[in-house]
Formats: C-alpha cells, structure tokens, sequence
C-alpha cells in the first residue's frame, strides 16, 4: 500500500441534486439544519455545527461531494491554502485526470471536477 502525503482540500460539503427546493430545505431543516446562503428558487446551503449541505434544484444531474480551497466552514478566506491549480497538478501527477480542468495559467477563483471510481464527482471550487 502506497502512503500518500496529507493533501489540504478545502471546506467539504455534500450538494445534493433535489426534485422540490422547498420541500428538501423543510427537511434539512427539521434536521437541525440553518439556511446560510441560496437564491430561494433553485439552491440553498444549510449548515448545522461543521456539516454543510448544499440543495440545488434543476442544476446538476448528480450529487456532488464539493471541497472549497480558501474556505474555512463559515466561507471566510483562509489566510494560507493550497490554490485549486496546485491540487489539480498534485491530482495529475497521482494520475487522477479531471473531467473538466482549471485553467492552470490564471490566478484566483476556479475549478476543476474529477470523478472517483464508482462515477461520483467530486468538485474542487475555489471561490477566493
């Protein structure tokens, strides 16, 4: 078994693809969850303690495990992370191609979308 270096991903959440923005932002709700950011029409982010759940209706065809380099759990800037090109470099030379790719010649927001073994997207969304 190879032993990978600690690679820092950025903020996780899970964004979930849902038939019913109102009726899935209930749910969550009443799971304990607080709406922490949206458009109201067609997603929602909801967090409760460090979980975040992003709701997204009519935007992707799948659910998507989502890490945000810059990010701490409340969205504020990191003074210090790994840039979202630098991970996609570390991905490649790991042999992990990304289905769509950051444009490595630019600075600041940008992402990349890689998918794991079992077809799950995993988006690198770099805000900062």
């Amino acid at each position: 078994m190879t032993t990978h270096q600690s690679m820092p991903l950025g903020n996780f959440s899970v964004s979930l693809t849902v038939k019913d923005l109102a009726v899935s932002r209930s749910f969550y709700q009443k799971l304990g969850f607080e709406v922490v950011a949206g458009n109201g029409s067609s997603y929602a982010i909801l967090k409760s303690g460090a979980a975040i759940v992003g709701l997204f209706q009519g935007m992707f065809e799948r659910n998507i495990l989502t890490f945000n380099p810059g990010w701490d759990s409340d969205c504020n800037r990191l003074p210090a992370f790994v840039d979202v090109r630098e991970l996609q470099r570390r991905l490649r030379a790991e042999g992990i191609e990304p289905i769509t790719a950051a444009d490595e010649t630019t600075t600041g927001p940008a992402s990349f979308v890689v998918v794991d073994p079992d077809g799950n997207p995993i988006l690198f969304d770099q805000h900062v």
